[in-house]
């Protein structure tokens, strides 16, 4: 479903990155093409129906526009969602994720490493949502749900057809969002009578816990005082001071007590 005069005019690109998107639209892959011949200059390479249906509307070695400062690097794939981006992606949609992330990967032209991506420019797999230079500043898409199911379900699939083995069934990494924490520490709800401020802060509050950081009656989900005293520990351990050991979570920080306790965080 070739868009011109994109396919004819931008640039070539050698692939090392490979960006899933929502498109905040329970679209059809007609639809989607059709938004991105009439009614903006952007467009990514791929869109995926909620069943699972693909086209392609751009070569991945040509530019395609959705991805701002990925664009010279990366290939971009849109997909069909609810109009805030919130809903998880269909069985079928990851069928279809997974596959065609197998096919980018392997494809002699490509050089997208399989892995996921660690910075803008690391090259690997991602979800626009990753990284600000990605989206212009940051973005939710695709949601929360999304974003988990890219972290247990599509990339460790691609990871198993490339390399011919049996995906085990879906992790149950526990999966912390950062923005939600965030929220969470801000608040910094009374510690009795109120309802829990993220269900995720235990997960952070158990790693504290394991770190000697806080003890174990308040590993409650409440991200309150003694949560964010800890979490300032935390931060002096890691080196630190001033304002940016204040208590308030980090992706930095936050990613290093995962990797450390055995969760994931959702940037």
């Amino acid at each position: 479903m070739e868009l011109e005069p994109e396919s004819t005019n931008q640039r070539a690109i050698v692939p090392t990155t490979f960006i899933y998107h929502s498109i905040a639209a329970p679209w059809t892959v007609q639809r989607i093409y059709e938004y991105w011949r009439d009614s903006t200059n952007l467009e990514s390479h791929f869109g995926v129906g909620f069943d699972g249906s693909i086209g392609q509307f751009i070569g991945t070695q040509t530019r395609a526009d959705a991805n701002m400062y990925a664009n010279n690097y990366a290939i971009s794939l849109e997909s069909a969602s609810n109009l805030n981006h919130t809903d998880p992606w269909t069985e079928a949609q990851i069928e279809t994720l997974i596959a065609v992330g197998v096919w980018a990967h392997k494809h002699p032209a490509h050089k997208i490493p399989l892995k996921i991506a660690t910075s803008a420019t690391s090259g690997g797999f991602g979800t626009h949502r990753m990284f600000s230079a990605w989206s212009d500043g940051g973005t939710a898409c695709p949601g929360n749900a999304r974003q988990e199911q890219f972290l247990t379900r599509v990339f460790p699939g691609i990871v198993s057809r490339v390399n011919g083995t049996t995906l085990p069934p879906t992790p149950s990494t526990p999966v912390v969002d950062l923005s939600e924490l965030m929220k969470a520490a801000y608040t910094d709800p009374p510690k009795n009578g109120t309802p829990v401020s993220y269900p995720s802060a235990k997960v952070v509050e158990s790693a504290l816990n394991k770190e000697g950081l806080l003890d174990a009656s308040l590993v409650d989900g409440h991200f309150g005082t003694s949560t964010i005293g800890a979490y300032a520990a935390w931060q002096r351990r890691l080196g630190y001071h001033g304002s940016d050991a204040d208590g308030i979570p980090g992706n930095t920080s936050l990613t290093k007590l995962g990797n450390k306790y055995g969760f994931r965080v959702i940037p």
